[in-house]
């Protein structure tokens, strides 16, 4: 038999076979099959955004869910993966690093021991391995800031994981007896009347400030978790609803929403959607954050290099390691080498040269003791080709150009060294120029000698950072340097005034020179009254510099371990935080990419190449 002849025999032979076996099945079978084939769809379309749902335990240890929340995520539009109960970290942050959004649900009491408090006896029905599972879920999930409801326990488990307590007994520990809090009525009738707050989150989804819903709990929130408003109540006082919002995507309640949606309820259903527009929008950072290439352009993380056993490849307490910039999705960062203004005679300019040198040292060591997972990063393309590795990028740039002391020749040993910015001053007036935060304005701008290091740094290529610079030295700086300048973690003067802010004509100079300006995240340089500076306030910033610089002059800088952070966004874990609200203010994502990165870059490339070595 030739080769054709073969193919053609096995291929009938198959056909046969399987019609064969078709004829052994049930009616039943075949017109399953038939219901399931003619239900496909296109898979091109865009898919729905992945919600999990935390499980209950039955008493042998199995997981189990409701079907009542899967059929109303999927009523919403979403798609649902229950997550099993177990206590493995590892298997859990597997599942919550691909998820979109999470529903934790209800179930058994929280146990007091996680608030703080002694357990009454023969009040608490507790399960410790859900406990676990249900804290460690949320901290992996809100670690990425993925967006949260939670629904009764799931409430209650949310407030107490961020610093919350719990009312163990609400018939023993309220006096007002009003309202029976643990109803015997089906899940979607209404039982007694909540009020929710005017303004709140969950009054905009809902639409409405009042609602007749149902409970079946006897624990509840007593004292709210910090940066968590108490937005809805019932008429005895006892806390129905906690957000998050504007600076969080956390919303919690303590009624059955699910339970309504599944009688037919239209209210109820509204906070799925939410939950659904809220995953949608992260899902969206997210695939944003894949194409483009995000950078902070400064932190003073090697300060922490000090501490013992420090290792930025850990997820360490600070505020900048790797786990929290892979979680955060951010491809690159700026770590600089700070030392504060001293003395200027010989001896200590050249312990804070010796100073610097050390703490670049230091920055290449814990990049190579993590090779991994990150690498030193010189140049755009050094960058392009990390992030197809699916390593970090670890820029370097010197804070404050008393660390290059009085000779010229240290800032080429420092750039081989990595350095791709120096801060010129900080807060104190140097042998190179004034700083905006000291009143002696020695110099009335630049130094003699300071005229010379930017020449030097011009022919190169080592950028020009004015943050911290005085007035009078910036305008010097924009008159005489021949490449774009930057403002490596500097904010707006008009929203905030601050010595370290910029004016409008500042931002402006910055623009016409072909520079850029990194919004900074820390609170003093962002509300006037900063124990309220917020993610949503540096999001105004970032506005209000592009309508005076342009769309292709402003970027992000964190400042993180050395004074920034803000509600909303504490470390570069958060940093994904900003794209979400970005995309809610309307920019596209070539405006994205360029004030995630893509101006700063630009600037980075244009300086290194007008090098005259």
């Amino acid at each position: 038999m030739n080769k054709i002849a073969s193919i053609i025999f096995t291929f009938f032979s198959l056909i046969s076979g399987y019609m064969q076996g078709q004829e052994k099945y049930a009616p039943q079978l075949l017109e399953l099959y038939r219901i399931t084939d003619s239900s496909y769809s296109d898979i091109r379309a865009e898919q729905p955004p992945l919600i999990g749902i935390s499980a209950g335990r039955t008493l042998a240890g199995s997981s189990i869910v409701q079907s009542t929340y899967v059929n109303a995520i999927a009523k919403a539009g979403g798609k649902s993966i229950i997550i099993p109960a177990m206590t493995d970290i590892n298997v859990l942050r597997n599942i919550v690093k691909d998820l979109d959004g999470l529903v934790l649900t209800g179930g058994e009491d929280v146990d007091p021991l996680y608030y703080g408090e002694s357990e009454i006896p023969d009040i608490n029905e507790t399960d410790s391995v859900r406990d676990i599972y249900d804290l460690v879920l949320l901290k992996l999930a809100t670690d990425r800031n993925i967006p949260v409801l939670g629904i009764c326990r799931g409430e209650q488990i949310m407030n107490v994981a961020f610093g919350g307590t719990l009312y163990q007994d609400i018939p023993t520990q309220v006096k007002d007896k009003s309202i029976t809090h643990k109803q015997s009525e089906p899940r979607d009738q209404g039982t007694h009347d909540i009020s929710v707050t005017n303004g709140s989150q969950l009054g905009r989804i809902l639409g409405t400030t009042k609602i007749s819903t149902n409970t079946f709990h006897h624990q509840a929130v007593k004292e709210v978790a910090p940066n968590f408003s108490i937005v809805a109540k019932t008429a005895d006082g006892i806390v129905e609803a906690i957000e998050a919002y504007p600076n969080r995507p956390i919303l919690g309640v303590q009624w059955h929403p699910e339970g309504h949606v599944a009688g037919g309820d239209t209210t109820m259903i509204k906070l799925f959607n939410f939950l659904i527009d809220e995953s949608v929008k992260f899902r969206k950072a997210k695939e944003i954050h894949g194409r483009i290439f995000s950078v902070d352009t400064h932190c003073d993380t090697p300060l922490e290099f000090k501490k013992f056993g420090f290792d930025i490849g850990k997820r360490e307490s600070n505020q900048v390691n790797i786990p929290k910039m892979e979680e955060g999705m951010l491809d690159a960062i700026f770590f600089a080498a700070y030392t504060g203004q001293g003395p200027r005679d010989k001896v200590s300019t050249q312990k804070a040269v010796e100073k610097i040198e050390g703490l670049i040292k230091g920055v290449h060591s814990q990049v190579n003791k993590n090779k991994g997972v990150c690498d030193i990063a010189y140049t755009v393309d050094d960058l392009i080709r990390l992030k197809k590795e699916g390593k970090k990028a670890i820029f370097i740039g010197i804070e404050n150009g008393y660390g290059i002391g009085k000779e010229l020749s240290n800032i080429s040993h420092f750039q081989k060294m990595g350095v791709n910015y120096i801060t010129l001053c900080h807060t104190k007036d140097n042998d190179i120029c004034d700083t905006s935060s000291d009143t002696k304005n020695e110099w009335n701008g630049l130094s003699p000698y300071g005229r010379e290091v930017i020449k030097e740094m011009n022919r190169l290529g080592v950028m020009i950072d004015i943050s911290h610079a005085g007035e009078k030295t910036f305008w010097d700086v924009i008159e005489l340097s021949s490449q774009p300048i930057i403002a490596s973690h500097s904010s707006v003067q008009a929203l905030c005034y601050h010595d370290r802010n910029l004016t409008d004509k500042q931002m402006q100079a910055i623009a016409k020179n072909g520079g850029v300006v990194q919004i900074c995240l820390v609170d003093l340089f962002i509300n006037k009254d900063h124990s309220k500076a917020s993610l949503t306030d540096a999001i105004d910033h970032i506005d209000y510099a592009i309508k005076i610089a342009g769309i292709d002059h402003v970027g992000i800088a964190s400042d993180f371990d050395g004074g920034g952070g803000l509600i909303g966004c504490q470390g570069s874990n958060d940093m994904i935080n900003i794209t979400v609200k970005l995309i809610e203010r309307g920019y596209s994502e070539d405006e994205i990419a360029k004030i995630w990165g893509g101006n700063f870059l630009r600037v980075m490339s244009e300086v290194q190449k007008g090098a005259k070595k």
